[in-house]
């Protein structure tokens, strides 16, 4: 899968160089070179390309933290171990530096997940007591009837579990689907739910985590747009800094 390209007055901006009207400065008086070359303004590059303004290579002086939007396809486990699993997440992404993912999407099911290699948003993000919004769209195998959406709404018991999941948003979008918002994030909590209710889940996509949504093709990634992680950084101040314990699941 092909690293996405960058204009290069944006990269330079991004990377904290310098602002993008000044990046078209420089490229203009051919100060900045692209793998040696003198670029035209408008050329694209990657993070493999080697930038020099004056001779000099362009350092990044944010930290390097790769963050990406990865539609899982189903199929794919959510595990970092790739001697134990032949159809991993990491394998199949195959991306150049060591990044993993955050929480986890069943191997039946498909949509968004973040992967990277920053460390402390990852333990943000997993917090349950921070209730963050992850959305989802599922279908069933039997008409959805007013009694199933609320149901789901309120929370149910999960014996298995021995927890009640918290109140969450749904809503029925068709005979057989429905959008579900929650707020945690217990094991393969969506189909138990249903099952509760004597539903069998037949699909189940992730389309949004906090405010990204997925909107790249199965299989592939996107990296965070800089209002993204901006805006995804803000939601995270706000969250609890202290975990709170709470029961574990049986």
């Amino acid at each position: 899968m092909e690293t996405p390209l960058k204009r290069l007055n944006k990269y330079l901006s991004e990377v904290g160089y310098c602002s993008r009207r000044e990046a078209d400065r420089l490229i203009d008086a051919g100060r900045v070179t692209v793998n040696g070359v003198v670029p035209e303004m408008g050329t694209k590059v990657s993070p493999n390309d080697e930038i020099h303004v004056d001779g000099k290579p362009v350092i990044n002086s944010k930290e390097a933290f790769t963050y990406l939007a990865f539609n899982k396809p189903v199929g794919i486990v959510c595990t970092t171990d790739t001697r134990v699993e032949k159809d991993n997440i990491i394998d199949f992404i195959n991306y150049p530096k060591r990044i993993f993912p955050i929480g986890r999407l069943d191997k039946p099911s498909e949509g968004l997940i973040f992967m990277t290699d920053d460390g402390d948003i990852v333990n943000k993000i997993l917090r349950a007591s921070n209730n963050h919004e992850k959305e989802y769209l599922v279908t069933v195998d039997k008409p959805i009837s007013q009694t199933f959406v609320e149901r789901m709404s309120k929370g149910i018991y999960l014996e298995d579990l021995d927890r009640t999941t918290k109140p969450c948003v749904v809503e029925k979008l068709g005979t057989y689907e429905f959008k579900i918002i929650l707020t945690q994030g217990l094991n393969r909590q969506i189909r138990r739910m249903c099952e509760y209710l004597t539903y069998e889940v037949q699909t189940l996509k992730r389309v949004r985590i906090m405010n990204i949504v997925l909107d790249v093709p199965v299989g592939e990634y996107r990296e965070f747009t800089a209002e993204e992680l901006k805006a995804l950084n803000q939601l995270l101040e706000t969250s609890t800094k202290t975990y709170h314990t709470s029961k574990k699941p049986k």
